[in-house]
């Protein structure tokens, strides 16, 4: 294949590649797995901890003991391809190595137990599921720790302590002057009293905690009148009487100094505020929780946490380690610990301290009265920064399902040793994996993070990997997510994509991973930053979380700098924090790698991003992930550099494992012989079906005797071209109206469009069938089916089964297959047929595969499964046969497309080619574009990208324009002018019908176009006769119901405004739910007569008996006074003038 010259626009050198776009799921998975680690070597993370967490298991009575020693990862009992074929799930059999000890004679049985089947991921970071490829996307959620808040409605501060696992604990400030905690939202009680219950039990003990102390020489008046106001930290006893002048904490007024000259004290403790403001809030607490000692603080606790039940000190302080120190119930996880020591400067304290500490509490509540008090370095936290948000990877997730399911193990395993002869009992027989293939079942089956892979073209596949998903069990719900946590936060800078989210109900809670960005061990995510040093740009690369990076001050990858990386200019504009500060380059401390990094994936493949509104560019991105591949790909004249990356790291392509000389080359398999004699075998797939029915197809890129090295690309995939990504085509544009066909963004197309098959995608939809065992016998797949002409079978073979290659039209026999009907009373002719010709005179009824409507294709495949050749088949299942259908969709009108720019329009005409306007050359334009859809929609990238695409046509080159570091207007105008063309990329227009020039001069240029997944062919529908609803008798709705078209209320008002009287009739009876009434119009128009005699809607009825239910007896009367007889159309039935058989009714 001819490559193009390739002509790159950018200035800017990230000094990184990008990374493995994938690579979030791939190390994940492999966290949890640790598949390629020896297992005394693998570290306590993932599937090993969860394993290490459960076991050892120890029986009630502490006589046996199950031990965990190693596990191991089998081999998967099918392929990839094998189980999307067979419906089966892509796994490997998980076996733990188990000890059982018996401790009374010290035996030891050792075991290999079958733990269940794990899914494995593919190289593309997918799990294969019953066939379907699906996902498991990243949630984004809060982050465990310490969170202070600010209550605008109550101005009231309150700190929550948010833990992975357990009771959540709570100080607030109260209205009327408390400091009060609360566990698990629950009851409320004084902070003095949870204090004093961690063993601090004197007032003066607490204080210090929490304030600092100040010792006041009592030598001079000043020093007496400086007392006035201010707190003891601890008690003034009289030296002579011994009794308490004033207890600790107690404020200090004009009699009180009275007493101490009196007594004279010759130094006070005095308390020290923050900010010199006297805080009661503390004091106040003191007041009100009237207990003295830690035991007293407990029991207290227990009784409002528990009323009513009987407590003693030891369940009391049972109750209280369970819920914040027992690592069996309560966990910070690492990342909570990390949060927590960040927030207090704990640096000694080990992350793998998982449980509170009396100190951590501490810290908290003197954090809080220091907010209380507004001292200096004390801020409330922003819960919508991404230092407080982390990402839970795939992997994490299948832990913390995984973990669930040991643990319900484990209480069967303690169940199961107290009834088992433990002389004789193996591990196998107390382990249960039930629980476990449960919970992974559940977890890959129905999970709302396990989702069905949007496979539409590789860029939705890339993108559906990338995606960060704050809902789901945990995360936010849509309907309580307010407007804050989807909004722009700064902190997103480099992180998640500020362009690309949904647009309905889940904007802003579903956002993709900017493209350089990366998570790290605890889950928090990460962007690459340059480090400048002295003012000077080093090449070091730094990767720096949301927290971190708020403490620096960074410049843009746009700053202008020399060839020896230093600032050009004295004043460099930068960020923090969110503000736009301008720094001098020594004040600076990192510099951004890209202009790229700000964005996601799909937002850096739209060229020239910087002139499109951000609303429009948000459409670009998502209208991206919906482009059809088409039958020949064309990458792009203008992209943006990120193709190849884009396209190399979705997993479509074919890459070399090993370097080495292609031996071999054709559609269906490359060989490559590597440098040790051994040749590698590579099959491509050839036109297999995708999640959402398009076709999925590799195309060899490597000639014969080719030398290649490992990484290397020898196959092309589906919407790729010369391993660039391509997801539409360069076709001639105009900007201009013509004849009212492109009003309100309709798009006008040349015939040759159609002709040359420029927009022409396949698509491969499947059908499949089931011969069950029933309880009157056996269904048969077979060729020999009753009343059937010899026509329908013309294209199936022997045995029933479509030949491939074969084409087939809606209704059309795919699979034929008999079901035997239910036996009536058998007439003794009937019973000498049977015995004589036996099975074969037995009623059978046609229940065979048959096209549905709208589809007609080619037959590309077939496979047949049966239980007799050793396939696994689900319950009562006999034989399975699956049949692949191709059709080929050229553009038509309806179809929807598409540009990078979020200019989409729907095809409104499709003109021939001679009455298109011609360029002066006589070159016809292929696509007529509305110039007024420009302008309002602030999407001007679509307008350079025209121009530049020209000039590159021309120019015979492909061109790359980075994000906000692209082409300028000077060097459009000037390739433009090297190509010869005018350098406002307007021309002079003939117009194809008269042969004359157009009033104006029109702009004109290439543009990359794409088909989306939203076709005519998949929407258009039409019904005369069909289902119709059970209950009320009236068409059923959609097309996948083969439904009618809704006639609602409002539509009725309109009619009746109108006095369509007639109209109305019709629509609300013989077309709707008259059950009568349609029988005998349908008979009238099969026998040409012209009637129509409408009689009771069924919906009527369905509305008396309605009332009958409220006890309500409803009866109708004409105008003489006649009662008329609700079942008036079952009478229908009988009346000899109404010759209507019931199977009439039925088949309609």
């Amino acid at each position: 294949m001819q490559k193009a010259k390739i002509l790159n626009f950018g200035k800017i050198n990230p000094k990184t590649g990008l990374p493995n776009l994938i690579d979030i799921q791939l190390k994940s998975y492999e966290w949890f797995l640790q598949d390629n680690i020896a297992p005394g070597k693998r570290k306590n993370h993932g599937l090993h901890a969860v394993f290490e967490e459960v076991f050892p298991i120890e029986s009630p009575h502490e006589d046996v003991v199950l031990e965990f020693l190693e596990y191991e990862i089998g081999s998967p009992k099918y392929s990839e391809v094998e189980c999307k074929e067979r419906d089966a799930t892509f796994a490997a059999p998980l076996k733990a190595t188990i000890r059982l000890i018996k401790k009374d004679s010290m035996e030891v049985r050792e075991q290999t137990v079958y733990m269940g089947d794990i899914p494995l991921m593919t190289p593309r970071g997918t799990f294969i599921i019953n066939g379907a490829e699906r996902v498991v996307v990243n949630q984004l959620h809060r982050s465990p720790g310490i969170f202070f808040f600010y209550e605008e409605a109550e101005r009231v501060y309150n700190v929550r302590v948010i833990p992975d696992r357990g009771s959540w604990l709570e100080f607030e400030m109260d209205t009327k002057g408390y400091v009060i905690a609360r566990i698990d939202r629950k009851k409320k009680f004084s902070v003095t009293l949870l204090i004093k219950a961690l063993g601090y039990e004197k007032n003066d003990e607490i204080v210090k905690l929490f304030y600092t102390t100040k010792t006041l020489k009592l030598n001079s008046e000043e020093a007496f009148d400086a007392l006035s106001g201010r707190r003891v930290a601890r008690d003034i006893v009289s030296s002579e009487t011994g009794e308490i002048i004033i207890e600790a904490c107690g404020r200090i007024n004009i009699d009180i100094i009275d007493r101490l000259r009196e007594e004279k004290v010759k130094e006070v403790e005095l308390i020290e505020f923050p900010n010199s403001k006297d805080d009661a809030f503390l004091f106040n607490s003191f007041e009100k929780d009237e207990c003295h000692t830690a035991e007293e603080a407990i029991l207290k606790i227990h009784q409002i946490m528990r009323p009513g039940e009987p407590s003693n000190i030891d369940n009391a302080r049972a109750e209280l380690n369970r819920l914040f120190f027992n690592p069996r119930t309560y966990s910070l996880g690492s990342v909570g610990r990390y949060k927590i020591n960040k927030k207090f400067g704990f640096d000694n304290k080990a992350v793998t301290a998982e449980v509170l500490s009396k100190d951590d509490i501490v810290a908290t509540v003197k954090y809080l009265l220091h907010l209380i008090a507004e001292a200096e370095g004390y801020y409330v936290d922003d819960i919508d920064h991404l230092g407080n948000r982390r990402v839970r990877s795939v992997g994490e997730l299948i832990m913390n399902q995984i973990k669930v399911g040991f643990q319900r193990m484990e209480r069967v395993i303690k169940e199961r040793m107290t009834i088992q002869d433990l002389d004789l009992v193996t591990p196998q027989a107390l382990i249960s994996i039930k629980p476990i293939t449960a919970v992974i079942n559940e977890f890959f089956g129905s999970s709302q993070l396990s989702q069905f892979m949007d496979q539409t073209n590789p860029l939705a596949e890339l993108t559906h990997k990338r995606r960060l998903n704050a809902l789901g069990p945990g995360g936010l719900s849509r309907e309580r997510a307010g407007f804050e946590v989807r909004d722009v936060h700064p902190s997103h800078y480099g992180r998640m994509c500020p362009i690309e989210t949904p647009e309905g109900p889940n904007i802003g809670l579903i956002v993709s991973m900017s493209t350089y960005a990366r998570i790290n061990d605890y889950g928090f995510l990460e962007t690459p930053y340059k480090v400048v040093e002295k003012g000077k740009v080093t090449d070091k690369i730094e990767y720096l979380t949301a927290d971190e990076e708020d403490k620096y001050f960074i410049a843009q990858a746009n700053a202008e700098i020399d060839d020896h990386g230093v600032f050009t200019k004295s004043l460099i504009p930068c960020r923090n924090m969110g503000n736009f500060p301008y720094k001098k380059p020594n004040e600076i401390q990192y510099m951004d790698v890209s202009p790229s990094q700000i964005f996601s994936v799909s937002t850096c493949l739209i060229p020239f991003l910087e002139h499109d509104d951000a609303n429009r560019a948000l459409m670009g991105s998502n209208m991206q992930r919906q482009a059809v591949p088409l039958m020949v790909t064309e990458c792009p004249l203008v992209g943006t550099g990120i193709e190849p990356a884009a396209a190399y790291d979705s997993g479509v392509l074919l890459i070399a494992q090993r370097g080495g000389e292609v031996v071999s080359a054709d559609a269906r398999v490359i060989k490559v012989k590597a440098s040790n004699g051994e040749t590698d075998t590579y099959d491509l797939l050839k036109f297999k079906r995708t999640n959402q029915g398009t076709c999925f197809n590799q195309t060899p890129m490597v000639r014969l005797g080719q030398k290649i090295k490992q990484g290397d690309v020898l196959a092309d995939g589906p919407a790729t071209e010369n391993a660039r990504l391509a997801l539409g085509k360069n076709i001639l544009a105009a900007f201009m109206p013509w004849m009212g066909y492109n009003f309100e963004d309709a798009i006008l197309i040349s015939e040759r469009l159609v002709k040359d098959d420029t927009f022409t995608s396949l698509h491969v939809e499947q059908f499949e069938i089931e011969a069950r065992e029933t309880k009157l016998g056996r269904e048969v797949i077979t060729r020999d089916i009753p009343n059937l002409s010899e026509k329908a079978f013309r294209d199936l073979d022997s045995g029933g089964i479509v030949r491939v290659g074969a084409y087939v039209k809606p209704d059309d026999i795919l699979v034929g297959k008999v079901t035997p009907k239910g036996e009536q009373d058998l007439t003794p002719e009937y019973k000498l047929l049977h015995s004589i010709f036996g099975e074969k005179a037995r009623e059978v009824r046609d229940t065979s595969l048959r096209v549905p409507n709208g589809i007609e294709g080619i037959v590309l495949d077939v496979k047949r499964f049966s239980r007799e050749n050793g396939d696994e088949l689900a319950p009562g299942v006999e034989e399975l046969v699956k049949v692949y259908i191709s059709t080929k969709r050229k553009i038509s009108v309806g179809d929807k497309m598409a540009g990078r720019h979020g200019n989409k329009g729907v095809i409104s005409r499709i003109v021939p080619e001679y009455e298109m306007p011609y360029l002066p050359d006589g070159t016809p334009v292929d696509i007529v574009l509305n110039p007024l859809s420009v302008p309002s929609r602030m999407n001007l990238g679509q307008l350079l990208e025209t121009e530049l695409g020209w000039a590159a046509k021309e120019l015979d080159l492909l061109v790359e324009t980075p994000i906000f570091d692209g082409a300028t207007t000077v060097d459009i105008k000037e390739y433009l002018k090297k190509a010869g063309l005018p350098e406002d990329s307007k021309s002079e227009l003939f117009d194809g019908r008269t042969g004359q020039p157009f009033e104006n001069k029109v702009m004109v240029g290439y543009i990359y176009m794409l088909k989306l997944a939203h076709m005519v062919d998949d929407k258009i529908h039409a019904r005369s006769t069909g289902p119709y609803s059970l209950v009320t008798q009236q068409p059923l709705g959609g097309k996948a119901q083969f439904g009618g078209q809704r006639l609602g209320e409002m539509e009725v008002w309109a009619l009746e405004a109108y006095g369509a009287a007639y109209t109305l009739q019709e629509l609300l009876t013989v077309k709707s739910d008259d059950m009568l009434g349609r029988a005998r119009i349908y008979e009238a128009i099969v026998k040409g007569i012209n009637t129509t005699s409408p009689g009771i809607p069924e919906s009527f009825n369905v509305l008396v008996q309605e009332l009958r239910g409220l006890a309500l007896d409803v009866k109708i009367f004409d105008e003489a006074s006649n009662e008329i007889s609700l079942s008036e159309w079952s009478e229908g039935f009988t009346k000899p003038k109404r010759k209507i058989k019931i199977d009439t009714l039925q088949n309609i």
